[in-house]
């Protein structure tokens, strides 16, 4: 056995009494403490990557999972050459983008040569090389403090930013390609980032270190479980699933299933007042994803918030379809969807006349199926609200960054096959579009950190993906993100040209001020599209949290204004602002419509038998 002294030393620290210098204690976090447990670690680490590797191999092997990498790889590759060819084509540009890059690296250079020589002076970094101060990746002091990682973080914001600046200062890009040209530079930027490995980034180097790799053995035993768990793809866990179940703690609003089709449940909520608005509520949900992220809990269930507030609401819950639905289109989801609700309202309630709710792609439906009502005659939906909703998609978000003929294409290679889109390959899509924020800390917390996501009922609600039929989400896609068909009075439903034009009813139309995927300018230019009276408003935040947003937390605020007609921007200018949430607002709109009040109803009045309890079968089907 070896002495004290020689122990300590063997630990990377020193001792008093002995000739080798004591370790500072800002070099000694980074030294392996216990070599002999970090060795152990190390090999268990290497054990569970295996069992990743299988996980991911075996589907592979099995012929159960088809990788669809290939062909974003392709746009990528594709997309990126365009920028490329121009960069290049002039030897002179190709000299300018290359010197504007080793100038920037020159700039980090002396500036850390600078540093190294004075490193008790006040840290002087030209703000060219730093990231933006509200960026959550480099907030450790060691980014600034420790030259290293001061180097790193520089030579990222330098390379990033050059990056960037390359596709903007092309010329002769069409509007899409430089759209996906930036949204590509985006990921992989965020993909390199310093952040995001252990070696490079002090945070997660200390805690490797400190717990001697037990946090390595811990993430790659996570990775080997979410692929698994994704049957041969990576289902990235963002939060503490295991603490939710639908109808426990989560989607508990009281109802019932009162009607079900092929594509639909119908679900009838439980009076919470003796008196209600004489008209129903139907809500028409996205089927991108569950309907209850109207309904999380009851603090922040809009369901629950109408119930209370007076309205009959009945929601449609959309199937988690199959292969059996492969040829369902927009025509069987508004017949097995907007259409069976408005029946079942009429025998429920005994009313015809009835106000709807459209959310994102839900409220893109709602608003063809009004378009197709008023041709046909069927006037029951008498008021619309759209939340964060396109009917006009030149100005669409990042998601149209997948939408274009070859891309579709591929995509309807990808879906005849099984007769869907999986439900994984959507939610990555949305992920993507907000990386930064969705996927890499949770890459970082889970498989290198080791620690399992803290439990958040959005974020349960964000990994329940759903699939797509692939009848559904072509006709969505090429009708919409790519013709743009519904505000040229091109789309086509049962056999009518269908325009919103024909639209006449009073509208309601939320957008977000930070929506990424519905953009505020988007939703603001489809109002021009209906035929009738629209009322714009815009939230504060974003596609989620602008919309979910309860009065009693006193969140965010929202605009309203004059007709929403001339440029955005100077709508904006000239608009109000109002603190709090814009569920009053609308609850004030909507009983201006109808203000007749009537008694309470209960699920299925009496005259239909409830199939099950809220918040049905179809929601709990998972991918």
């Amino acid at each position: 056995m070896g002495t004290r002294e020689e122990n300590d030393r063997s630990k990377g620290g020193g001792s008093k009494g002995t000739d080798a210098p004591e370790m500072p204690a800002s070099i000694e976090r980074y030294m392996v403490r216990d070599p002999e447990t970090f060795a152990r670690n190390i090999a268990r680490m290497i054990e569970e990557a295996g069992k990743a590797a299988a996980a991911w191999s075996g589907p592979r092997e099995r012929g159960e999972v088809r990788d669809t990498m290939a062909e974003p790889m392709a746009d990528m590759v594709k997309t990126f050459s365009k920028v490329t060819e121009y960069w290049l084509s002039d030897p002179s540009r190709a000299l300018e983008a290359q010197t504007r890059l080793f100038s920037g690296y020159m700039n980090v250079w002396a500036n850390s040569i600078r540093r190294m020589s004075a490193p008790d002076e006040e840290d002087g970094t030209p703000d060219t090389l730093l990231p933006d101060k509200t960026d959550k990746r480099f907030q450790d002091p060691d980014w600034g403090k420790n030259a290293f990682f001061d180097f790193l973080r520089q030579v990222y914001v330098v390379t990033s930013r050059w990056a960037g600046d390359l596709v903007q200062n092309a010329e002769g890009l069409d509007e899409h390609t430089r759209h996906k040209a930036s949204f590509y530079v985006k990921q992989i930027a965020n993909a390199i980032s310093p952040s995001n490995f252990i070696l490079t980034n002090p945070e997660l180097f200390r805690e490797t270190m400190a717990s001697n790799g037990e946090n390595l053995v811990r993430g790659m035993k996570m990775l080997a479980e979410d692929i698994a768990a994704g049957r041969g793809e990576l289902r990235l866990r963002q939060s503490d699933y295991s603490q939710f179940e639908l109808g426990r703690n989560i989607a508990v609003t009281p109802g019932k299933v009162v009607a079900r089709s092929e594509v639909a449940e119908i679900i009838q909520y439980e009076p919470a007042t003796e008196e209600v608005l004489k008209r129903p509520l139907l809500i028409c949900p996205p089927w991108i994803n569950k309907f209850y992220i109207l309904d999380l809990n009851p603090k922040k269930s809009f369901i629950r918030w109408a119930v209370e507030h007076g309205h009959t609401v009945f929601v449609i819950s959309w199937v988690n379809p199959d292969e059996r639905h492969a040829r369902m289109g927009w025509e069987d989801y508004i017949e097995g969807g907007i259409k069976l609700g408005l029946d079942t309202i009429e025998k429920a309630t005994g009313e015809r006349e009835v106000n709807a709710i459209g959310y994102c792609v839900g409220g893109t439906l709602l608003a063809a199926a009004l378009a197709l009502m008023a041709k046909t005659g069927d006037d029951r939906i008498r008021s619309a609200t759209f939340f964060t909703t396109q009917v006009d998609f030149t100005h669409a978000g990042d998601l149209k960054v997948f939408v274009d003929e070859d891309q579709i294409a591929a995509l309807e290679r990808s879906m005849g096959e099984t007769g869907y889109l999986g439900g994984t390959r959507m939610a990555t899509a949305f992920n993507m579009l907000r990386s930064s924020d969705l996927i890499w800390p949770y890459v970082v917390n889970n498989y290198m950190r080791g620690k399992e996501p803290m439990p958040f009922d959005l974020l349960y609600w964000n990994a329940d993906s759903t699939r797509m039929s692939a009848a559904n989400h072509s006709y969505y896609l090429r009708n919409c993100y790519l013709q743009n068909n519904l505000t040229r009075g091109r789309m086509k439903l049962s056999g009518h040209e269908v325009s919103l034009k024909d639209v006449t009813i009073p509208v309601y139309n939320l957008a977000t001020k930070e929506d990424h995927i519905a953009p505020a300018r988007s939703v603001f230019e489809g109002c021009a599209h209906f035929g009738g009276k629209v009322d714009y408003v815009m939230a504060g935040s974003g596609h989620i949290a602008g919309v979910v947003n309860p009065p009693e937390l006193n969140k965010y605020q929202f605009w309203t204004g004059g007709k929403p007609t001339g440029e955005f921007d100077v709508w904006i200018a000239k608009a109000k602002e109002h603190p709090g949430s814009w569920w009053p607002h609308w609850q004030a709109w909507v009983e201006k419509q109808a203000p007749a009040k009537s008694a309470a109803r209960k699920p299925g009045g009496g005259k239909i038998k409830p199939l099950a309890d809220a918040p049905g079968d179809y929601v709990k089907v998972k991918v």
